[in-house]
């Protein structure tokens, strides 16, 4: 190890960086010139510390930078190793989400391509069971430089999302409460779909009935539901919330809302089987867009946040950390299905 040390001592002579930054360099140069090899052990802290008197915490955030990228890696009691020699990477990201629906592959296409290859990605989905979701951050724990969560939404997961250093943590799509420390990136539910409810007006008084299909225990936000409510209750509109759609049952003069995709496809064929005409016969509204939708049956209105722009900024924020909490807004998508 005394060649690492000389390579220190080396890089304090480079007056720009700072003195974790020197020990960084160091590390990095001694890889790629192959003194430093895959399993090889760093120095202790004490023996850092005694070799070139930086102070303990100087040396931890060194290390831990360097964690952070994948490069090293911590053994409980056994000190700190080489764990990857690729000293092109930037940061070891852990990107947990919900499932891979098509909005959120458009968030991760965009946010992968964003970032670039410097940037290692692992993703993870927690289904919005609180086990899995545990299970993932119990596994993923100080492994990675930074976390990227789209989380739960009840308290339990804030209390598990705050031993995570706020500096280490970016919340995405789901709003949850957490210190004002903490960034996001998120999108709003309640007010945001009301909203756009009252633009549609004219149109959803076209149809006899107004139908919201609503599954509670799922990952639908309670805010979709509590703005339905206060809309068809406010303009006295003929509605109902159902949990799920019996097939064959879409019925003429009805307008449909969905958050899930899965039993939209399924009333789309039964309107096919039974030579119905979206938007006349029927009426179809959607949460969350994407390209089939712009395109299937001549288009289907959504209202949606735009995942790639939330993929934007996510990623700009892990290059730039520029402390950021940003509600992304959703949009009125009009299409034919109304």
């Amino acid at each position: 190890m005394s060649i690492l040390f000389k390579n220190i001592n080396k890089q304090k002579e480079i007056v720009t960086l700072t003195k974790h930054e020197q020990i960084v360099n160091a590390i990095l140069n001694a890889i790629e010139s192959k003194e430093l090899k895959k399993g090889d052990r760093l120095p202790s802290i004490n023996k850092m510390v005694a070799e070139i008197g930086f102070a303990r915490k100087t040396i931890v955030k060194a290390y831990e930078d360097l964690k952070g990228r994948g490069i090293v890696e911590s053994k409980n009691f056994k000190g700190y190793y080489i764990a990857d020699v690729n000293t092109n990477t930037k940061l070891r990201v852990a990107l947990l989400l919900f499932a891979f629906h098509s909005f959120q592959e458009d968030f991760y296409n965009t946010f992968r391509e964003e970032l670039g290859k410097k940037y290692i990605i692992n993703v993870f989905f927690h289904h919005n069971n609180m086990d899995v979701f545990k299970d993932i951050l119990r596994r993923i724990s100080g492994r990675y430089g930074m976390y990227v969560i789209a989380p739960i939404q009840c308290p339990e997961a804030g209390l598990l999302l705050k031993k995570i250093p706020s500096e280490k943590l970016l919340v995405i799509d789901r709003h949850i409460s957490l210190p004002s420390d903490y960034p996001y990136i998120t999108q709003e539910f309640e007010y945001s779909t009301y909203s756009q409810l009252k633009k549609l007006l004219p149109q959803i008084k076209k149809y006899k009935k107004f139908i919201l299909f609503f599954k509670e225990g799922s990952d639908y936000p309670i805010g979709v539901l509590n703005a339905f409510n206060q809309f068809v209750k406010e303009f006295n509109i003929d509605a109902k919330v159902e949990k799920e759609y019996k097939k064959g049952s879409v019925a003429k003069s009805t307008l449909y809302f969905f958050i899930s995709d899965g039993y939209l496809w399924e009333i789309l064929r039964d309107s096919k089987l039974k030579n119905y005409t979206l938007g006349e016969d029927i009426g179809v509204l959607a949460h969350n867009d994407n390209a089939i939708k712009e395109i299937i049956f001549g288009g289907i209105t959504t209202i949606s946040t735009d995942f790639k722009k939330m993929a934007l900024e996510s990623a700009n924020y892990l290059k730039f950390r520029e402390f950021t909490r940003k509600v992304i807004p959703s949009e009125l998508i009009r299409r034919n299905s109304l």
